[in-house]
């Protein structure tokens, strides 16, 4: 059992919520509440528990249950392991690459008042562009597949949309009889993928905005005029497009470990916050302007810096990348789509000439799925559950009151 951090989100959410929440009575959504509420009550006797009892020098503990929100940074662990280990199955034995699409920051703007339409056409939009390039005997000629994880924030809690994407280095070749792989070292070019990834997101922006999906608020409240918005995406046609291509991951291991980073991250671990105090909220943040190693006048500059900002901002930071309720985060496509996975899987298999391979994690400890073990913090022996008790209250938003 690990100790407690030393501070949590749920200890400035415990702390401010309550009066922040009452500010901002009627502009936060029943999904943020309801975030609020989980976390804040995640591991605390309202959600029940059990009374763990060592064998060794008869200490008992109490261990409390998880709220399971997948914006609580303490619930993530479990379902991160789980889900890799489905994942093993999928790997082939190729060159793996990184690639990330980026929204603008205007577009990004819109998005924040339209969160599952826009996010929605960033992953399929991102998808086809790498099918479609793909495809292109030009550049590989063949049917990809590609797992894309949705990330809202950048390191300063900011709204900062973007997926980013493992896709094997290859696929099948349009008949399906022969693996097509892409040159040693290089997948696809980042600027024909940038320059497709722009012109077919903002056609699918408009034929969203002439579908009356699209709304719109505060500031943005003109782009509901349809000539307006076709100026509006005239300016976005003439701004760059971040598309991000890594070098290929070194084998299968490596891929694991990338995607156990990234695929149930939250917008900030409880291991990043540093101190709650009358300055505010402290905390890590890594700024990726800095060029590491490089000296601005006398020291060397360094992308790991501190942030402080005033509790209410740090809530309002945080509640930003609450998605909306269903949407999925992780998503496959291609070759790796659920519905075809495991035939296409199959097939690329008997065409590299290898079978399908064997379970391989980072850690000892997570070779297999089992019941949880809870291990004494002070004599190392085992703990055995002794009592439990149920929640006294449901995980809900606090209830709306009327003034």
């Amino acid at each position: 059992m690990k100790g407690r951090p030393a501070l949590e989100v749920a200890d400035i959410f415990r702390e401010h919520g309550p009066a922040w929440r009452d500010a901002q009575r009627g502009h936060l959504s029943l999904a943020q509440l309801k975030v609020m509420s989980a976390i804040t009550q995640c591991r605390t006797a309202a959600l029940g528990g059990h009374v763990l009892r060592c064998e060794g020098c008869k200490t008992d503990q109490v261990a409390y249950n998880s709220c399971r929100n997948r914006h609580c940074p303490k619930c993530q662990s479990t379902a991160a392991k789980r889900w890799l280990q489905a994942r093993q199955e999928d790997l082939l034995p190729v060159e793996y690459y990184h690639v990330v699409f980026t929204l603008p920051a205007p577009i990004a703007d819109i998005a924040f008042q339209n969160k599952a339409v826009i996010y929605g056409l960033l992953f399929d939009v991102a998808a086809e562009v790498l099918q479609t390039i793909a495809a292109d005997p030009k550049h590989l000629g063949a049917r990809i597949g590609a797992t894309l994880v949705l990330h809202t924030w950048g390191s300063a809690l900011t709204h900062h949309p973007h997926v980013h994407g493992i896709v094997p280095g290859g696929g099948l070749s349009s008949d399906g009889k022969d693996w097509v792989a892409c040159r040693p070292g290089f997948f696809l070019s980042v600027r024909v993928l940038s320059r497709l990834f722009r012109r077919h997101f903002l056609e699918e922006l408009l034929q969203a905005h002439q579908a009356d999906k699209l709304k719109f608020f505060g500031e943005h409240t003109a782009l509901a005029d349809a000539k307006a918005f076709k100026d509006w995406l005239a300016l976005m046609r003439q701004c760059e497009w971040v598309v991000y291509a890594k070098r290929p991951f070194a084998g299968p291991e490596a891929v694991l470990a990338y995607l156990s980073r990234y695929t149930h991250r939250v917008a900030i671990s409880n291991s990043r916050l540093l101190a709650m105090d009358e300055r505010g909220v402290t905390f890590r943040w890594k700024d990726y302007r800095v060029k590491e190693g490089v000296k601005d006048g006398t020291k060397d500059q360094t992308r790991h810096k501190a942030m402080t900002l005033a509790p209410e901002e740090f809530m309002r930071r945080f509640l930003l990348h609450v998605l909306p309720g269903g949407f999925h985060r992780i998503r496959h496509y291609g070759l790796l789509a659920n519905g075809s996975r495991k035939a296409s899987l199959a097939l690329a298999r008997k065409l590299l000439g290898t079978s399908k391979p064997e379970p391989v994690l980072a850690d000892a400890e997570d070779a297999a799925i089992k019941p949880p073990t809870f291990i004494c913090q002070h004599c190392g022996r085992a703990l055995l559950i002794v009592q439990t008790f149920t929640r006294s209250q449901s995980i809900r938003a606090p209830p709306r009151l009327n003034r």
